[in-house]
């Protein structure tokens, strides 16, 4: 599964930023691994990533903290609600035992999602609706197909690509090898931000000691003692799950329905165009840490969904939005005029004329990307 790997082109672009000449400051403390430069880690976890995955099983914990007010109570969607993603925690349990055999469990506060694969064997399990749905016509060595159908959930390795791929040549990198993640002895990597306009003070990212696998991703802001974004493996061993924990037989009475593997295939694509055709309307002004996503947007848009189920996800997402919205203040420049909303790591601004600004970035800064 490629998305449980960091890239080898984001770790390039970290050992490319260290070349152009950033402090490299190494930080002290009693070791517990050999001492490795950042340059020598960053090339570890590039081997790594491309010798694949190895068999493994943990628990990852997602924990945000991002400081927005007045955020909704959202029924029915557990932990992979929109407001959950912005504030709160929930847990992703993986077992991975190859290409064809893998399991991940999203538990709920009284129910659990689980997608099992073994070779051609694929269900999906929620407990909450007791309802097991068996999909058919899987290719077992393409896992990321069919894995959408289980709700989304951030794992350190998807966590790490995201920030590798921010880091540029106005990083400050330091390397301890004294940490300790999920028991394991570990490297971590202090990448910080030079450019002051950057709402994050600092990106801490801990590699395993002997796999180098990314094994926590701690993201601070600015004068925050916590981090305001944190996900990592609480347990984690890297030996072969037991075969049990890919079978799977619904229980009695369960509801049992087949989906053909194609229609999960449908979803991906669907989204896949939706993501392209976004990325077609949307201009980047700046690049890496204070890099600004500027799109069309309105308030009305906001409102395309209201006719939908006001209980469903489109009603959950208006709830959402219109409490952001609330909590959002008039601002006004050269620019024009819009309203701003900032939390401790992201600031959006939605302009009178129609634009969406956002970034990890102060709102002045966002109000410069919008005169440019």
């Amino acid at each position: 599964m490629t998305r449980w790997g960091v890239p080898v082109a984001a770790i390039a672009v970290v050992a490319a930023a260290i070349g152009a000449g950033p402090v490299i400051a190494a930080v002290q403390g009693e070791p517990t691994l050999p001492a490795r430069t950042a340059q020598q880690l960053l090339a570890d976890a590039a081997t790594a990533s491309r010798s694949g995955m190895k068999p493994m099983s943990g628990t990852v914990i997602q924990t945000a903290s991002l400081g927005l007010p007045g955020l909704p109570e959202i029924s029915g969607m557990g932990g992979s609600s929109p407001a959950a993603l912005l504030a709160g925690s929930h847990e992703l349990k993986v077992w991975y035992g190859g290409a064809d055999r893998l399991r991940l469990a999203l538990p709920g506060k009284m129910s659990e999602t689980d997608l099992i694969v073994n070779g051609d064997q694929v269900w999906l399990w929620r407990s909450e609706d007791n309802e097991a749905t068996r999909i058919n016509g899987v290719d077992p060595e393409a896992q990321d197909k069919h894995a959408t159908a289980l709700p989304s959930a951030t794992t350190p390795q998807q966590a790490a690509q995201q920030v590798l791929s921010r880091a540029a040549t106005d990083t400050v990198v330091s390397v301890s090898n004294t940490e300790r993640v999920a028991d394991r002895p570990a490297y971590q990597l202090v990448l910080a931000p030079k450019d002051g306009a950057s709402l994050v003070k600092e990106v801490k990212l801990a590699l395993d000691g002997e796999t180098f696998v990314p094994l926590r991703v701690q993201v601070y802001a600015k004068s925050a003692a916590e981090p305001a974004f944190e996900v990592g493996f609480t347990s984690v061993t890297f030996t072969p799950p037991a075969a049990e924990n890919f079978t799977f037989t619904p229980p009695a009475g369960a509801k049992v329905t087949e989906r053909a593997a194609d229609e999960f295939s449908e979803q991906d694509r669907a989204r896949q165009e939706r993501e392209r055709a976004l990325k077609g309307r949307a201009k980047v002004v700046g690049q890496g840490w204070t890099s600004v996503a500027v799109l069309p947007f309105s308030v009305k848009d906001l409102g395309a969904n209201r006719s939908q189920d006001a209980d469903g996800p489109a009603g959950n997402a208006n709830a959402l939005a219109d409490a952001l919205l609330r909590s959002a203040k008039q601002v006004s420049g050269p620019w024009g005029s819009g309203r701003v909303i900032q939390s401790k790591l992201l600031s959006a601004l939605l302009t009178d004329d129609g634009r969406l600004l956002v970034g990890a970035v102060t709102p002045e800064r966002l109000q410069e990307a919008a005169a440019s």
